[in-house]
């Protein structure tokens, strides 16, 4: 494959400051990518990366306030004057069911995992089609693509509204150039699942670089060859 070139390309992740996200953010940073990392505790952030204010912008993101989207947008476009590409990871997982947990936590799952990216989506379009290259990437997860009984129903119910989320964007953005994926990991070593005993046990779970090495090959390709759905299974299932 053809090297790509990644200086002056613009891209901005949400959830950068632990987990999947703090992976990306490093790998991207390392590829010389400038990033524009939205998120709620910039404390958090690697100190190699914050240190680095030409190449790197800390700006407040948080999906339970709507306008935070807009604002790290607008943050992004004047700092950096362009936006090449936009990687929604931000994400929190709590248990429902039928018999366990209350709507509450469905509210909190939908306004995160769904109206989060969708906003962040909606502000950076405009952005993203004037790169001619835009690329939008969106976190789901195995769970949009099939549903266990141990699973969250409204977790499993939110990622099934990623992937609806990640096809409209790239029929959205597709003359332009942009093109969008899924990414669907399995189960990832990371906080998010680390109270959940219905998890896969830690031995068998994904390491968050190994998440972070398929968003970069993404990243890399060109714009006739797009990957809508990307899955990285880490049992053996039905195809999904």
């Amino acid at each position: 494959m053809a090297q790509v070139e990644t200086e002056g390309r613009v891209v901005m992740l949400s959830g950068a400051s632990r987990g999947i996200g703090a992976a990306i953010a490093v790998r991207l940073y390392d590829e010389g990518y400038t990033l524009s990392l939205g998120v709620r505790d910039a404390t958090k952030i690697a100190p190699a990366l914050a240190a680095d204010t030409a190449r790197v912008l800390i700006a407040h993101y948080d999906a339970f306030e709507a306008a935070s989207a807009t604002s790290w947008v607008a943050a992004t476009l004047e700092r950096f004057g362009q936006i090449d590409a936009l990687i929604n990871n931000a994400g929190i997982l709590l248990e429902i069911t039928f018999d366990r947990g209350d709507e509450s936590a469905l509210d909190q799952m939908w306004e995160v995992n769904v109206k989060g990216p969708y906003r962040a989506i909606r502000a950076a379009m405009p952005a993203l089609k004037l790169s001619g290259r835009g690329r939008v990437i969106n976190i789901a997860s195995t769970d949009g693509k099939r549903y266990r009984p141990t699973d969250s129903i409204g977790y499993s119910m939110t990622k099934h509204a990623v992937m609806a989320l990640t096809h409209a964007a790239r029929f959205e953005g597709w003359d332009s150039g942009v093109r969008a994926t899924a990414v669907c990991p399995g189960a990832v070593n990371t906080e998010l699942i680390a109270t959940f005993a219905s998890a896969s046990p830690a031995a068998d779970r994904l390491d968050p670089e190994t998440v972070a090495d398929t968003i970069a090959f993404l990243l890399s390709l060109p714009n006739n060859a797009t990957v809508a759905e990307l899955v990285l299974n880490t049992r053996l299932e039905p195809s999904l």
